[in-house]
C-alpha cells in the first residue's frame, strides 16, 4: 500500500496490516486465536501467536482503502455473532488508527470452536 502525502511517498507492507489485525482479533473476547486450513489434510489448525498473521488476507480497493478477511477459532458457547461484531469493530478501528488508511470491509470466518 502506498501512500502519497505532501511530504512525501509513504509505504506500508501488508505485514503490519496482517500483524495489527491479528492482534487486535484476538485480543477480543471469545476469541482462541487465528486459524488456517491446512492444504494437506484439509483440518483447521490454531496458529500460535508468532503467525497468527497467517490467518488474514489483505486486499487492496481501487479507492485507496483496504478489505480484510480473517480466519478464526473461537471458544464453545460464545455468541458468534457478537465474537464477530466485535472483532470487525475493532480490526476497522485499530488498522485505521495505527495506519490512518481506511478499512471498506472486514469479513470473519469461523473456521473451528474449541471447547476449554
Amino acid at each position: 500500500m502506498k501512500l502519497q502525502t505532501e511530504k512525501g511517498l509513504i509505504t506500508i507492507s501488508s505485514d503490519v496490516f496482517t500483524n495489527i489485525t491479528g492482534a487486535a482479533a484476538t485480543n477480543c473476547y471469545g476469541v482462541k486465536g487465528m486459524g488456517i486450513r491446512s492444504a494437506t489434510d484439509g483440518l483447521v489448525h490454531l496458529l500460535r501467536l508468532e503467525s497468527m498473521s497467517k490467518g488474514v488476507k489483505v486486499r487492496s480497493n481501487e479507492d485507496g482503502s483496504i478489505s480484510l478477511e480473517l480466519h478464526i477459532v473461537v471458544e464453545n458457547g460464545v455468541n458468534l455473532m457478537a465474537v464477530s461484531r466485535s472483532i470487525m469493530s475493532e480490526v476497522k478501528y485499530n488498522v485505521s488508527r495505527a495506519t490512518g488508511v481506511e478499512v471498506r470491509q472486514v469479513d470473519v470466518f469461523v473456521d473451528s470452536m474449541v471447547i476449554g
